[in-house]
């Protein structure tokens, strides 16, 4: 019996469709439901950490000198300070991080100890480890599957396998004598299993193929860059780069630290402070929020001399130029950061979705295994 070409290649793209939702299922599904429970991070954090969060009122009122002393006070001799971060939003407490002496953590990372401190008065709610928290495993586990290093470069296969998969769910599904409208229809076929699968799979396609692709952009970001023509993030000049311990000893204190960066960019306020590290120039970084802008800007104070670096005035949460405008759109796409509750509801529902087409694939796949073999025994 003679196929059409149209039929041989609906069976290429039926085989590829099930040998990736069956191989891989194991691997996508928690690395999607772990997605899907990401998007509503600050709620989960919030509801299983609430004494981090129980803070006595909002506004910043003590001095940043306040704020780093009850960090020393949280830290307990645990940990050096590294960052001090204000709060963001009405409700969040200063988080003053820290980095724990002693050997690396996974993938040669530092270990870094947080302490949570009320903004009005200074004193310590909470401290923990936070790579050991329950919400940064589950960072972890999404970001690589628990394996470091290699860990994220697999993750961004399985996107593309994701992707390919969505796409050749919707060749599938798409009505082959039939309208448009009716493939929309409950009953596709006898089982309940096949229509939930074809319902589900063609509602969410389209979402969980733009979650892949931006998935895919993030775990190559030199690729991603190349790619697109944006130019890659300026690497911080000499020394150990962000690994780097912070000195021990400032030779600037924070207070004229912070009041150069003041002077130099008149009507912001302080939003971030890094400590100095041990690069061949060491440099307070600190971040301004300006009223009206939607990104502070980093300011660089030489710790020798107290003075802003020349030419170091750059925009962007990360400092050192920021991460790329399109790679934080990838970013707030991924993950749903300030795109609404609309679109987190999507991706929370995208997540989901693969371990249901995976189950449920994989019980058709069985089943018609069965019926073959039925029949050859008939």
């Amino acid at each position: 019996m003679t196929h059409s070409p149209l039929a041989r290649l609906r069976r290429i793209w039926l085989d590829m469709h099930l040998w990736l939702g069956v191989g891989l299922m194991v691997a996508l599904i928690p690395l999607s439901v772990s997605g899907s429970i990401l998007v509503w991070h600050d709620a989960l954090d919030h509801a299983l950490y609430a004494s981090r969060y129980a803070v006595s009122g909002p506004a910043a009122t003590q001095p940043l000198t306040a704020y780093a002393a009850a960090a020393e006070q949280g830290f307990a001799g645990r940990a050096k300070l590294t960052q001090i971060r204000l709060p963001q939003k009405a409700g969040d407490p200063v988080v003053a991080m820290g980095r724990i002496d002693g050997p690396p953590g996974a993938g040669g990372r530092p270990r870094t100890y947080n302490v949570w401190i009320d903004p009005p008065t200074a004193r310590v709610l909470a401290g923990a480890e936070v790579a050991r928290t329950f919400t940064m495993v589950v960072h972890q586990l999404h970001g690589n599957l628990l394996v470091p290093g290699v860990g994220r470069k697999v993750v961004g296969w399985l996107g593309w396998a994701m992707f390919v998969s969505s796409a050749t769910g919707l060749w599938l599904w798409w009505p082959r004598h039939a309208g448009f409208l009716k493939g929309l229809r409950w009953r596709r076929g006898a089982s309940t299993l096949f229509n939930l699968h074809h319902m589900i799979g063609f509602w969410i396609c389209l979402p969980l193929a733009a979650l892949s692709l931006t998935g895919v952009y993030i775990a190559f970001p030199q690729t991603s860059h190349a790619l697109f023509g944006v130019p890659a993030p300026a690497a911080r000049p000499g020394g150990p780069g962000r690994f780097a311990p912070p000195l021990a000893h400032p030779a600037t204190s924070l207070e004229a630290a912070v009041a150069a960066a003041l002077a130099d960019r008149p009507g912001t306020t302080v939003a971030v402070v890094n400590i100095p590290t041990r690069d061949r120039t060491p440099a307070w970084r600190i971040q301004l929020a300006a009223t009206g802008a939607k990104e502070p800007v980093t300011v660089q104070v030489v710790d020798a001399t107290g003075q802003v670096k020349a030419g170091r005035r750059d925009a962007g949460p990360g400092g050192e130029g920021g991460p790329d405008p399109l790679s934080r759109w990838m970013r707030r796409v991924h993950d749903g950061g300030d795109m609404g509750i609309v679109w987190q509801t999507v991706i929370f529902a995208a997540g989901i979705a693969p371990a249901v087409l995976g189950i449920t694939g994989l019980v058709m796949w069985l089943r018609r295994r069965a019926r073959k073999r039925a029949v050859r025994h008939a």
